[in-house]
């Protein structure tokens, strides 16, 4: 199991564009990954459930991932977090 944090450097924070490019990655893992704010932890594969989330830009979020491919999509979840979500900023 990770369980670890991420930051939301990109200017507009996780909309609806970066939580769907967010939900193309997590959705190509087995592995359950669960975002979130202190205790309130939601899926990650749920677009509904991030848009909930209200994630704006300078938010930490934890981000918690179990499964077989758990390394593979850390990594990959991490990377777009810090590429911004590759939006012109």
């Amino acid at each position: 199991m990770i369980d670890t944090t991420v930051d939301v450097i990109n200017k507009l924070g996780l909309h609806a564009r970066a939580s769907g490019k967010l939900i193309e990655v997590t959705s190509r893992y087995r592995s359950n990954i669960q975002l979130g704010k202190g205790k309130e932890l939601i899926d990650a594969k749920n677009i509904m459930s991030l848009l909930m989330l209200g994630a704006g830009k300078g938010t930490t979020l934890r981000l918690i991932i179990e499964g077989p491919d758990e390394q593979k999509a850390c990594d990959e979840i991490l990377a777009l977090f810090a590429a911004r979500f590759y939006e012109a900023e």
